[in-house]
């Protein structure tokens, strides 16, 4: 059993990542902060083997959260898949995130899509007080998109969003979960390029994600702002020979979200807390997002700190098998997530099975050894499958 104060921890370590090192005298250490930054867990071991990136990739079944504008690109009519990733397991035993994914192709154009995210913080018991309880906090989320070919190379989706919070530890007034809506913005670039002699397909791609409402939970009058992203990459795939096909791929993320003020040297408690609430907690979201270009306390240098980049690659043998690779960066002073990640696919006829692991490179990094697992069930393959016999 595990009490409170530990959970606590686990949750900072894991919005933020925090290590000894982070700090110094001449960098502010000031991540953006977010409620429900569960939203922001890769949930797919495709694009966590390949340093989480997946805007521009080729479309999959997982594509709702990496980009849904994919959707009418895929070759298969329908899919589903199941994803698995036992999180912060240097911590904890019992936290985890599961995610459900699916997609089904109208016509040769267009698509509809939906996901289901549970994220569980596992078993906590409370002793704060007389009343003792043991509960199980967690984040959940629903959405469904729409995504449309506008022509043979381009497309454009939209998604709509709900997102529950519940991570209180007792049944007073003083706490109680809190809800938000949302929606994504996405659109997808595909085509085929000669480098040489060989014909090799670009893709880009732009995801506009979590644009909704501030979340309140109770206790608090201050809304907080839930992880509005945009995530924004390319993708080239080389073949390299009849068999065999070899991927680059890189993303940059940005979240939308206000930068939290630093107080100033001299500035009294009171005035900075009024300058808080004014910049910040009054914000709302919309007018956060055009807010989070350029209100970094260090200008123009941290705000090139809040962009996350990741880089990735991934070989394919025979359309069975795949190795993949990546690497993601985040600076030292907005939580200083620098990991490699590998992994591996094997795909037949009517499933995927795919698994990626992350190997951090900062110290203390709770990230360290996370693995995730992804099943996926190609429906034109499984109806294949019973036609057989």
């Amino acid at each position: 059993m595990k009490n409170f104060m530990r959970l606590f921890t686990a949750v900072v370590l894991v919005l933020f990542a925090t290590t000894a090192g982070a700090q110094d005298k001449t960098d502010i250490f000031n991540p953006v902060n977010t409620s429900v930054t569960s939203q922001m867990i890769a949930p797919d071991a495709r694009a966590a083997g390949m340093g989480d990136v997946g805007v521009a990739t080729d479309p999959d079944v997982n594509s709702q959260y990496w980009n849904p504008a994919k959707y009418p690109f895929c070759i298969s009519r329908a899919g589903v898949s199941l994803n698995y990733t036992p999180w912060l397991r240097q911590l904890v035993s019992d936290m985890s995130v599961a995610y459900l994914s699916g997609y089904y192709r109208i016509g040769d154009y267009s698509a509809v899509s939906a996901s289901l995210r549970y994220f569980s913080l596992g078993e906590v018991f409370t002793d704060e007080s007389e009343n003792a309880m043991t509960i199980n906090p967690y984040e959940m989320s629903v959405d469904v998109a729409y995504s449309l070919m506008l022509s043979e190379k381009f497309s454009l989706a939209a998604a709509v969003r709900w997102i529950y919070s519940d991570l209180t530890y007792n049944f007073s007034d003083d706490t109680s979960p809190g809800s938000a809506f949302a929606a994504d913005i996405a659109c997808y670039y595909n085509d085929y390029i000669n480098i040489g002699e060989r014909e090799c397909q670009l893709g880009i791609g732009l995801n506009i994600s979590n644009i909704g409402s501030k979340i309140t939970f109770g206790g608090s009058n201050d809304s907080e702002f839930i992880p509005t992203n945009m995530r924004l990459g390319a993708s080239l795939m080389i073949p390299v020979d009849e068999y065999s096909r070899f991927t680059i791929a890189a993303d940059a993320n940005k979240l939308l979200v206000p930068t939290y003020p630093l107080q100033e040297e001299g500035e009294l408690e009171e005035d900075y807390k009024r300058r808080v609430q004014k910049e910040y907690y009054d914000v709302s979201s919309i007018a956060g997002i055009f807010k989070s270009f350029g209100d970094a306390p260090g200008g123009f240098k941290e705000e090139l700190q809040e962009v996350n980049w990741s880089v990735g690659a991934e070989y394919v043998y025979n359309d069975k098998f795949s190795v993949r690779a990546g690497y993601h960066h985040e600076s030292e002073n907005k939580g200083n997530r620098k990991y490699f990640t590998v992994g591996a696919g094997f795909r037949m006829s009517a499933f995927t099975l795919d698994c990626g692991y992350v190997i951090a490179t900062a110290k203390s990094n709770p990230l360290d050894q996370t693995m995730r697992f992804t099943l996926g069930f190609d429906m034109d393959g499984i109806k294949d499958l019973f036609r057989r016999r």
